[in-house]
């Protein structure tokens, strides 16, 4: 199990290398200075000379890389092109906001899809099963934000139940903020839902067709102490690997998300940076992403060691 841990730490850093090299270099060839758009056109080029220094765009590529790099190890990452305010306190607050999306979304998701897709399963041949898979069908159809638009539409502009965009730190309002966070967090989770009750589904069906499942029901189980007591820890494997690509898949919906509900997430600031051309803030913002998508892959690595005695034994 060490040996497989150590391949799997090795294989996590090396893939944040070659993640940031890419990131770094998609950059760089972009078209533009940014020393020239903070400035506007109308600078002279002295003027954009002395800010290219003042950035460290007139260093080597590679000088400049490691720089970048070591700014995100210290957490230092610099200041703005545009702004010229520091980007570490901006990127701390943002993450926090999509963290409390992207967490309570899948919260909501395995909330819904775990017991649904598990009945979905058993029931599979009765008409209450086909109704619910007609049902996820459709919600794997609707987008996020279409989603998000229609709860608006419905519980805050038809019944005034939330509020239709906006965003409270917990630590001021904990009640506006569970109110504005409600919507946002359905829109999320219950698409993901839809997607992983399909999985779960299939997982359990699976499961269902075991020799050792039917022989614990030949042993005196009934079919659903059977199916909780052997039949889901083994289905929990490939529904895993699934909710793993849906974190990924949650992170890339937060960007539109929060610009429907007007959140000051991640996303709401790749976009802004984007559109004022402020390339060190796409940067490390697109690298956080890539961060947070490489380690929910390193987390789910460790936990099938956990769900699958067969991996630990293997390791072994």
């Amino acid at each position: 199990m060490i040996v497989r841990l150590t391949q799997r730490i090795a294989v996590f850093l090396a893939s944040l290398v070659v993640s940031s090299v890419l990131v770094f270099a998609f950059m760089a060839v972009l078209p533009g200075d940014p020393a020239r758009v903070a400035l506007g056109t109308s600078a002279s080029d002295s003027a954009v000379a002395q800010l290219r220094g003042e950035f460290g765009l007139d260093r080597p590529l590679v000088t400049q890389y490691l720089s970048w790099v070591q700014g995100l190890v210290t957490f230092d990452p610099g200041n703005s092109y545009i702004s010229h305010t520091p980007i570490g306190p901006q990127l701390a607050d943002r993450l926090q906001v999509t963290l409390w999306l992207v967490g309570t979304g899948i919260v909501i998701a395995c909330i819904l899809a775990i017991p649904i897709g598990t009945l979905m399963a058993v029931r599979h041949r009765k008409p209450s099963g086909l109704i619910l898979s007609a049902l996820s069908q459709v919600g794997v159809a609707v987008p996020a934000f279409l989603a998000g638009i229609l709860m608006i539409t419905v519980f805050a502009v038809g019944l005034g139940w939330l509020p239709a965009n906006g965003w409270t730190p917990p630590n001021q309002d904990p009640v506006l903020f569970l109110r504005q966070l409600v919507m946002p967090a359905l829109a999320l989770g219950m698409v993901q839902a839809a997607v992983l009750t399909r999985y779960v589904r299939s997982a359990v069906l699976d499961v269902l067709r075991e020799d050792y499942l039917r022989t614990a029901r030949a042993k005196g189980l009934r079919p659903t102490q059977a199916l909780l007591r052997h039949g889901l820890r083994n289905a929990a494997v490939p529904v895993v690997t699934v909710l793993a690509l849906q974190l990924a898949t949650l992170l890339v919906g937060t960007v539109v998300i929060e610009r429907v509900f007007v959140i000051p997430g991640l996303g709401s600031l790749l976009l802004d940076s984007v559109s004022n051309r402020d390339l060190i803030m796409v940067q490390d913002v697109v690298m956080i992403i890539a961060v947070a998508v490489l380690l929910v892959n390193f987390l789910v690595d460790m936990v099938y060691l956990l769900i699958d005695p067969r991996l630990r034994a293997g390791a072994s």
